[in-house]
């Protein structure tokens, strides 16, 4: 019943605001929704055990939940998403992970690659996410409703090898009975100091960076190291290499052996193609402090060039003209303009943001910093979050006066799935907390005053990239209302905080007397009088021009 009712909201709100897209370009305005797939809502439970995955039938850590592409087309097609007011999802990365898990915190759980991690073959769908067919249908429905979709990459590392990919993939490294490994015996299952001819049937020294016979041993700087362990890919080397055995061996991948090719090489062609045959239209790019930056700007211009090729060849099925689209995640970065921006992104992820908003209730001084910086055309962009699944999630309790934040912050923003519904933390476990903030997203216990709120601010920004990129000036301190404003009349608006009741609201120098204004937020209508406006408000005003 509780499934039906959100979606019905969801479709109410959709035609509710139907008229209400966005009115500035996506890079000066992206309003970002990032989901975990597995995580979101299962579509197709036929693919949920894919590869002989497992529930390990106790609190389900890190085991495949069954989310799937088909369930994010299920959630477009309801109208979810637009209902929302977001221009872009952000999808974990689809492609095929390590088939099996390997041992998660400390010998504590089963960990597998529901979270796209932990990469076997960069060319083809994991089973557990879906088909080619059910990919395509998810990008054409998006763009129908102006949406864009981001792919998570990494061009890192790839995955671990676990137990179950070497069985499947027949790379000589396990002893006998290693399918029966748990926990606390995991590890002497798998032949470590085999014959280094063993181990080069995986990846190979040429391609990855890994402590283990016949390999290139990891190096001392960020480029070059090991991160939590993983095979780090030499893309900085300029060695030609062939495919790696056991993608050679393997049957379904649409990896194709290249003439002078580097690593570096193979991966840009890989996550291109993605672009140039589906209509992908940016890239989330992880550990971007761990991969040189000639890496990324090569990515980025391959992705440019694939998405036009898209483009000419379904001129029906674009959203617009806009290049490609890509935002990164380097650990620790604020809202300063870095080098990265001169190469390959338009956007970083703030790191800024979560812990200063939850620290500090001077909102104004927040505003002002950011504006300061992103206002106008400063030639890059921020997406700010509250909740993340790298850190923790933003207090359950406090999702009503974080949302407003974040949602009338200067830049771009991300919405982490669920912070809209208030979706509580998982099960998890003291090494590794990061796991409770990727739990089931609640549609059976959604927050519906939290849903509505964050929905009516998020259809608010949508329409007005004031909110992102105009110059923010405080108008009064209680109510605290301040004002963005886009110079040449491009967009203005007011917003007030803390306004409950009757109150009047500054509005001189943003709009003209006489003008006549709607509270987005209450629906009410209200003319400018002696630079002012009366209403009743409901904490939150949210002032526009009445179209």
């Amino acid at each position: 019943m509780l499934i039906r009712i959100a979606a019905a909201f969801a479709v109410v709100l959709s035609i509710l605001f139907a008229s209400t897209s966005a009115s500035a370009d996506f890079s000066e305005n992206p309003i970002v929704y990032f989901l975990i797939t597995d995580r979101f809502f299962n579509g197709n439970p036929a693919n949920d055990h894919a590869y002989g995955r497992k529930n390990d039938g106790a609190s389900e850590i890190g085991t495949f939940h069954g989310g799937d592409l088909a369930g994010v087309t299920q959630k477009l097609k309801s109208g979810w998403f637009s209902a929302l007011g977001v221009n872009a999802i952000w999808l974990s990365a689809p492609f095929e992970q390590i088939h099996g898990w390997v041992v998660g915190g400390n010998a504590e759980f089963k960990h597998y690659a529901y979270h796209g991690y932990y990469t076997t073959d960069f060319t083809v769908l994991d089973s557990n996410m879906g088909t080619v067919e059910e990919l395509r249908e998810l990008v054409d429905t998006a763009h129908s409703q102006g949406i864009r979709v981001l792919f998570d990459v990494v061009m890192n590392h790839p995955g671990y090898l676990d137990i179950q990919s070497a069985i499947d993939f027949k790379i000589p490294v396990i002893w006998r009975g290693a399918e029966k490994a748990e926990l606390g015996n995991y590890h002497e299952f798998i032949d470590y100091n085999a014959d280094k001819k063993k181990w080069a049937q995986w990846w190979g020294g040429a391609w990855v960076r890994a402590g283990l016979p016949g390999y290139t041993p990891e190096g001392t700087d960020d480029y070059t190291k090991q991160v939590a362990y993983l095979p780090d890919f030499r893309t900085d080397s300029k060695e030609f290499v062939s495919l790696p055995p056991f993608l050679k061996r393997k049957s379904d991948t649409r990896a194709v052996e290249l003439q002078k090719a580097t690593v570096r090489d193979y991966l840009v062609g890989w996550l291109a193609e993605w672009v140039r045959e589906y209509g992908v239209d940016g890239f989330r790019c992880d550990t971007v402090k761990h991969v040189e930056p000639a890496a990324w700007k090569r990515l980025k211009a391959e992705a440019v060039a694939a998405l036009s090729d898209w483009k000419a060849k379904h001129p029906d099925k674009k959203i617009d003209d806009e290049p490609f689209w890509m935002v990164g995640e380097y650990w620790g970065q604020g809202i300063e303009k870095s080098p990265l921006y001169g190469n390959g992104f338009d956007a970083l992820i703030n790191f800024d943001f979560q812990g200063r908003v939850s620290s500090s209730r001077d909102l104004d001084s927040l505003f002002h910093d950011y504006a300061a910086r992103l206002s106008g055309k400063p030639g890059y962009n921020v997406l700010s979050y509250l909740s993340s699944h790298d850190t923790r999630l933003y207090p359950r309790n406090r999702l009503i006066d974080g949302g407003t934040a974040l949602l009338l912050a200067p830049g771009g923003v991300q919405i982490f799935y669920g912070d809209e519904t208030a979706r509580p933390n998982g099960p998890t476990v003291p090494s590794d907390a990061q796991q409770a903030t990727r739990s089931d997203m609640n549609w059976n216990s959604i927050n519906q005053t939290v849903l509505a709120h964050w929905s009516k601010l998020t259809r608010f920004r949508a329409r007005h990239p004031a909110l992102a990129r105009g110059a923010h000036h405080r108008l009064a301190t209680s109510p605290y209302v301040f004002s963005r404003v886009i110079d040449g009349g491009g967009d203005a608006i007011v917003a007030a905080l803390g306004a409950t009741g009757e109150v009047d609201i500054p509005v001189a120098g943003v709009f003209k007397e006489g003008a006549q204004l709607v509270d987005a937020y209450s629906g009410r209508e209200s003319t400018v009088i002696n630079g002012k406006v009366h209403l009743l408000g409901e904490s939150v005003v949210l002032l526009e021009e009445r179209r």
